[in-house]
């Protein structure tokens, strides 16, 4: 079962949530928070596996909730479900360490699958807002390559660049005729190597430093 832990400040959306992840059989809602505080809360007493994230709440907003909990608990993944698409609450989820993105209006089997992926080690983020990260890297002048960034392979180069662009294990195996199992080598030895926790962190540095070219992997 996937634990899922349900942050919103607004009863309507916490209630239609849960009524919603009832229907799959593999998601537990364990708990329901009002704002980020109660959200940091309750993580260490109900040891979810996903919080369901929204940004803009009274209090501790999603925004800083996010960080902290990643901070302290970083075998929690937090999935961001909000209204809002403009490009500060993107990129501020983002580099927080969120590990996907979605609004509000994501239909139902494509909640459930995010939160599958999410809880998996994958990154789901809304093809709209994955759009704004790919049009921002593309008006942003890529800064110098690090020398972590130098240290991959050029194998784990052409693995990151696919998985900047949201594909999946699957995807990228099919893509550079290669097992499953051995991409998914590939990404953790990415992730060792980057010092980052997820997907969604390799793949903002791999645009930081100008490694996803506008159109790779189209």
């Amino acid at each position: 079962m996937i634990r899922v832990l349900i942050c919103d400040d607004q009863d309507i959306v916490r209630q239609g949530l849960e009524v919603i992840l009832s229907t799959a059989s593999n998601i537990e809602v364990v708990g329901a928070a009002v704002d980020g505080a109660e959200a940091l809360e309750l993580v260490p007493e109900l040891r979810p596996d996903v919080v369901l994230m929204d940004l803009k709440m009274p209090g501790m907003n999603g925004i800083v909730a996010t960080q902290r909990i990643r901070d302290a608990y970083p075998n929690v993944k937090v999935l961001v479900l909000t209204t809002y698409d403009a490009d500060e609450w993107v990129f501020d989820a983002i580099r927080s360490g969120a590990s996907g993105y979605l609004l509000k209006d994501t239909p139902r089997e494509e909640l459930i699958q995010a939160i599958e992926g999410t809880a998996s080690g994958k990154t789901h983020i809304d093809p709209d807002v994955a759009g704004k990260i790919l049009a921002h890297a593309a008006r942003t002048a890529p800064e110098p390559k690090t020398k972590i960034v130098e240290e991959l392979s050029e194998r784990e180069v052409e693995v990151l660049k696919l998985l900047a662009h949201g594909l999946t294990n699957a995807d990228i195996a099919e893509r550079l005729f290669l097992s499953e199992g051995t991409v998914r080598n590939y990404v953790s030895a990415i992730l060792a190597k980057l010092d980052v926790t997820d997907r969604t962190q390799a793949a903002i540095l791999a645009l930081r430093y100008g490694l996803v070219d506008n159109g790779e992997g189209e």
